[in-house]
This record gives C-alpha cells, sequence and structure tokens, in this order.
C-alpha cells in the first residue's frame, strides 16, 4: 500500500510554484528591462551577484531564528510577503538604481523563507523519501518557473514585445496566491513556538562533512554565473527576447520533469554520486553556451541546463538534511 503524501510538502510546493510564476516573469526578462533603461552588462551583473549574497547571507541567520523560537510557518510566510511587496515598486522605478533596491529587497524576503522552508520540508520526511519530497517541491517549484516565461510571452505578445511593466503588474497575482494559502500549514504542535536556549554558536557546530560539503560548494558558486548573463548572451546572437521567454520555459519543464525521478534516484546511488553527475553535465552546459553562435541550437543547451538545475538544487538540499540529523539545528 502506497504511502499517502504529505500535505503540508503540497502546500509548501504550491506556495513556491505560485511564487515562481511570478518570479520567473520578472527575472527573465529583467535584464531586457535594464537594458532599456540604460544599464550596462557590467551593473546588470551587480544586480544578480548582490540580489544573490543578500539571500544566500541572510538564509543563515533566519534558519538559526527559526530553529531558536522553533515557529518556521510564520517565519516562512513573512519570507514569502517581504518578497510579493518589493515586486510592486518594479511598477514605479525608473532607473537602473531603482531596479537594484528592488531586486535586493525582494531576495532579502528569499533570504528569509528558505531555511525554515527546507527546515519544513525536513521535519516532514526521513532518510528513505527526503531525496523524493525534495525533489517533489523542486518539481512544483520548477513547473512554475516554466509556466511564468510562458506568460510573459504571452504577455508581450498581447501588450507589445517590450511592455515590461505589464508582465510586472500581472506577475503579483500568483505572487499573492502563493502567500495566502501557506497559511493552510499544519506545524507540528509539539514544536510549534517553543522556544529553544541554543546559542548561533552553538548551531554552527555542524560537523566535518558538513562543512567539507559547504567549501566544495562555495567553490563551484564562485564559477557559476548568473543565469542573466545566459538571457543576454542569447539577445547577442539574434535570439529575440519572446524566444528568449520560451527557451527558458523549455529549461525549466526538463528541470521540473526531472526533479522528482533524479530525487528518487539520489535516495538510491547516493547524493554525492547524484551532485557529481550534475556538476559535469553544468560543465558541458556552459561550454556548449560558449561556443553557440547558432540560435537555434540554444533550445538544446537550454534543455540540458535544466537537467544540471534537476540533479543540483533539491539533492543538495536533501543532501543537508541528511547531514545535519538533529532536527533543532536544521534551519541553521
Amino acid at each position: 500500500m502506497k504511502k499517502k503524501l504529505n500535505p503540508n510538502v503540497i502546500i509548501l510546493g504550491l506556495a513556491s510554484f505560485f511564487t515562481d510564476i511570478s518570479t520567473e516573469m520578472i527575472t527573465k526578462v529583467l535584464p531586457l528591462f535594464l537594458e532599456s533603461i540604460g544599464a550596462g552588462g557590467a551593473f546588470i551583473g551587480v544586480v544578480e551577484g548582490l540580489a544573490e549574497t543578500i539571500a544566500s547571507l541572510l538564509k543563515v541567520f533566519s534558519g538559526y531564528i527559526s530553529d531558536k523560537v522553533r515557529n518556521r510557518k510564520w517565519l516562512t510566510i513573512f519570507g514569502y510577503a517581504e518578497s510579493t511587496i518589493s515586486k510592486a515598486f518594479l511598477l514605479v522605478v525608473n532607473s537602473p538604481v531603482g531596479v537594484l533596491a528592488v531586486r535586493a529587497f525582494e531576495r532579502i524576503g528569499k533570504g528569509i523563507r528558505t531555511s525554515p522552508r527546507d527546515a519544513l520540508i525536513a521535519s516532514y520526511t526521513d532518510e528513505t523519501n527526503r531525496g523524493f519530497y525534495f525533489g517533489l517541491h523542486r518539481a512544483l517549484d520548477t513547473l512554475g518557473a516554466a509556466l511564468g516565461p510562458l506568460l510573459g510571452f504571452w504577455v508581450l505578445e498581447k501588450f507589445g514585445k517590450t511592455n515590461y511593466r505589464e508582465i510586472f503588474k500581472i506577475a503579483l497575482i500568483p505572487a499573492v496566491i502563493a502567500v495566502i494559502i501557506l497559511f493552510f500549514i499544519q506545524e507540528k504542535k509539539l514544536e510549534n513556538g517553543k522556544k529553544v536556549h541554543i546559542s548561533f554558536l552553538s548551531n554552527l557546530k555542524l560537523g566535518k562533512r558538513y562543512y567539507m560539503f559547504l567549501i566544495s560548494i562555495l567553490i563551484f558558486t564562485l564559477g557559476n554565473s548568473s543565469d542573466a548573463f545566459i538571457t543576454m548572451y542569447s539577445g547577442s546572437i539574434g535570439v529575440i527576447p519572446t524566444t528568449i521567454l520560451l527557451m527558458w520555459t523549455l529549461h525549466s519543464i526538463v528541470y521540473a520533469a526531472l526533479s522528482t525521478p533524479l530525487g528518487s534516484l539520489s535516495d538510491k546511488i547516493g547524493r554525492k554520486t547524484t551532485l557529481i553527475i550534475g556538476i559535469l553535465i553544468y560543465g558541458l552546459s556552459y561550454l556548449l553556451f560558449a561556443i553557440t553562435k547558432e540560435p537555434n541550437f540554444l533550445w538544446f543547451v537550454f534543455a540540458l541546463y535544466g537537467v544540471y538545475y534537476a540533479m543540483s538544487e533539491g539533492i543538495q538540499k536533501a543532501f543537508v538534511s541528511d547531514l545535519v540529523t538533529d532536527d533543532k539545528m536544521r534551519g541553521t
């Protein structure tokens, strides 16, 4: 008899689904919008770099707070809500610096919500199904990421191929829906709201294997380019904005379709083996991006890049949950 799917993981997955519809509608055209208001490639790199740095740093502190107060649900909701409010300001900013500020504040929300959300997912799973559930969450997340550029394509076709603000406006709808459905999460009653007296430094004592994994991911990330440059490069070899959005849609469809089965595969062959294969596919993808001058071949490269995402994002989180077995420290 098959075990019933955990409804809380489904709710968290749906929240990510709607949020990624919104986020991907925006971020996949944001480099083009920035170029249209006078920003150069270097500034766009600063925007993306600062945004991801803020999100990454905040994940540690929000995770620690969620471990300490034991109320991950409300911290998760706050993070999603903050991002939604930030996106609304894209309707009024008119300068690259204004976009930088909005992007930074939007990533603050991501930094706040990610660790407590992932800790919630881990709390509903064990080692026998963790890869499956994280893969399922990533699949729902990425299905939203596939629909986002597709909706963006429809908006540009309907309202004009450079009417980016119309995309920003419509993107607020799924973002609001995501916040609303999170209120239906049922956090474990014995943990909810119980403050744990544990110091930040003690929560950093996570073991040698964890820090070896963290260092390896850090080194890899230093060489990992922003996806914004893929959008810009595609445009530079003659791909029009609407087609770029469709290419990102294909990327996300591949990512969504493979996230759950590859998560289950990692339950069987091991997280490390799966991640190594994913990194090799990443290297091949970027090599092909670098040498490709034929726009039509980019369809294949975008799809291959989706395979890398499916073999890394959710599986990395499942691996961390395996390494940090104490639920009191999983948020950190």
